[in-house]
């Protein structure tokens, strides 16, 4: 099989990697190389975890025995490279590309996981961007963390607003690659796809063109947090193996429903994933957190997560349906390609859209009504904004009740 690499000639990911990051020698422990008999190599405690009991070790009650699972061998470290958690989460994104022979399947070697996307983000940003001197891009409205990450490591962020005027915020491609041209300190473009909170795919056209820039070096990072809302086969992860400057960030948090195990992944081709891998703690995945991710890529919990997935999508449906209905409610501003809806809220019925008015409704419903969704009326382009995540049936049934109720009341006062 001939597959040809579509990197930029201009890439140089030694050139864009901190001196110190290349330099490193990453941490080794004997479990890197030997991980079964009398494991007296890591300082352990050998008889056990101390919350693992006799009683619970021979109960017959099922939540016990989960529980069980979970305890037993707690008092060991867990596996540093997680490479069967790996291996289930490239079986997942290889599936829609099956038997295609122009394809270079993911392995193990593409991937780097960490504690949710966040610590994702912020292992990136050490990697290549040198504190005080190199830059990043973004594209707002977008995830928060962005930015919180790059301040915390001091480098400088460069913002190319998404296209404010046109519905579903589309990336302004032309404007993304005209910025790059003009400033080589920039080592990282930060695109949010579906957006948060624009609920909408970026094109993986658009992508494309700014990785194949052709004097830019840098590294273009997808972030796919929500993209199993999406269309199947929207995931543009498979193209690490074509694109060594691409990252492509995914999570178990929210298609999966598993937000407290705190599990993140980031595909990209080997040579990156290995220096993301190099600067990583040892252990930074839990025994508990890759147990229970390998039950939910498990063909169970799959099926399970598909089920809800169509169940969210429905759902979606209906809110896009009887918002609208609602007096008061503007345009959805957002596409529909996430488990959330981005709303406008008008200063009357049948008025324009008003950020005060949508902070007072966000306010109300979460203090006086007990239904708790996100003012966003303060990023660029979402005047009036609020970002509504779907619920279940009765949660949503709920939601347009008190929405209605609400707005009536700021109307009549």
């Amino acid at each position: 099989m001939t597959v040809t690499n579509m990197t930029s000639p201009a890439f140089s990911l030694e050139a864009i990697t901190r001196p110190n990051i290349l330099l490193l020698e990453p941490y080794r422990c004997a479990r890197d190389d030997y991980k079964t008999g009398i494991l007296l190599d890591a300082n352990e405690n050998a008889y056990g975890p101390s919350v693992y009991t006799s009683e619970v070790a021979s109960s017959k009650d099922t939540s016990t025995l989960i529980e069980a699972d979970l305890i037993a061998g707690l008092n060991r470290y867990p596996d540093p490279h997680q490479e069967d958690v790996k291996q289930l989460l490239c079986d997942l994104r290889n599936a829609p590309n099956k038997g295609k022979s122009d394809i270079i399947p993911l392995t193990p070697d593409n991937l780097y996981v960490g504690v949710g996307s966040d610590e994702c983000i912020d292992t990136v940003i050490r990697c290549f961007a040198t504190p005080g001197r190199d830059k990043m891009l973004t594209c707002p409205p977008t995830y928060g963390m962005y930015s919180v990450s790059a301040q915390v490591n001091d480098v400088e962020v460069v913002t190319v607003n998404l296209d404010l005027e046109t519905k579903g915020f589309p990336l302004r491609v032309d404007n993304v690659m005209d910025a790059l041209s003009n400033d080589s300190s920039i080592h990282l473009v930060y695109l949010c796809s579906p957006g948060n909170p624009t609920a909408s795919l970026v094109d993986p056209e658009s992508v494309k063109k700014i990785l194949a820039h052709p004097t830019w070096n840098g590294i273009v990072v997808v972030d796919e947090a929500y993209i199993d809302f999406s269309p199947a086969g929207s995931s543009i992860a498979p193209l690490v193996t074509e694109y060594d400057n691409l990252i492509v960030m995914q999570t178990l948090s929210k298609a999966f429903g598993m937000a407290g195990i705190r599990f993140g992944a980031s595909f990209a081709s080997s040579r990156v994933a290995r220096i993301l891998n190099n600067v990583k703690a040892p252990y930074n995945i839990s025994s508990l957190t890759s147990t229970l991710a390998l039950k939910a890529l498990s063909p169970s919990g799959l099926s399970n997560a598909h089920q809800n997935i169509d169940a969210i999508v429905s759902q979606r449906a209906r809110l896009l349906e009887e918002l609208p209905k609602i007096p008061g409610i503007g345009s959805f501003i957002g596409g529909d390609a996430s488990n959330f809806l981005l709303v406008q809220i008008l200063d009357k019925p049948r008025g324009v859209p008003s950020s005060p008015t949508a902070l007072r409704l966000y306010e109300t419903l979460a203090m006086t009504k007990g239904v708790v969704i996100r003012f966003r009326g303060k990023e660029p382009g979402c005047v009036g904004g609020l970002r509504i995540t779907v619920g279940t049936e009765e949660e949503n049934t709920e939601l347009l009740e008190k929405i209605r109720e609400t707005l009536l009341e700021i109307y009549s006062s």
